[in-house]
C-alpha cells in the first residue's frame, strides 16, 4: 500500500514539474557584475547586490519590478559571505512564465 502511495506521489510530482516547464516562456543565463556594491559602505554591500541584481534582471529580461522573484539559492550565495563581502559578480538563470513573472536561479554547475 505504502509503495503504490509513494509511487503516485512521485508521478504527481514528475507531472507539475513538467507542467511548470510547460509554462517558462523564455530562458537565459547571465552572468551579473556585482562589483559596483562594493562602491557602498561595508555595513551596506549586500543588500545593495540584491538591487543591482533586481535592476539587471528588470532591464535585460524586461520585467517590471514586482514581478521579479529571486530563489533562496542565490539570496544565500550573495550573503553567504556576509554582509561587507558579497561575490563580485554571480552566475544566474533568469526564466519568465507566461504570467510576465520572472525568477532567477542559481546557473547549473554553479
Amino acid at each position: 500500500m505504502s509503495e503504490e502511495k509513494e509511487k503516485s506521489k512521485s508521478e504527481e510530482e514528475k507531472a507539475v514539474k513538467a507542467e511548470a516547464k510547460k509554462e517558462i516562456v523564455e530562458e537565459r543565463i547571465y552572468t551579473v557584475p556585482l562589483s559596483r556594491a562594493w562602491i557602498m559602505p561595508v555595513t551596506k554591500r549586500a543588500p545593495r547586490a540584491i538591487r543591482i541584481l533586481k535592476a539587471f534582471i528588470k532591464r535585460h529580461m524586461k520585467a517590471d519590478e514586482g514581478s521579479i522573484v529571486i530563489s533562496n539559492e542565490v539570496n544565500e550565495e550573495i550573503w553567504s559571505r556576509g554582509i561587507e563581502k558579497p561575490p563580485r559578480k554571480i552566475r544566474v538563470k533568469a526564466a519568465k512564465d507566461k504570467d510576465g513573472i520572472v525568477t532567477v536561479y542559481l546557473a547549473e554547475g554553479d
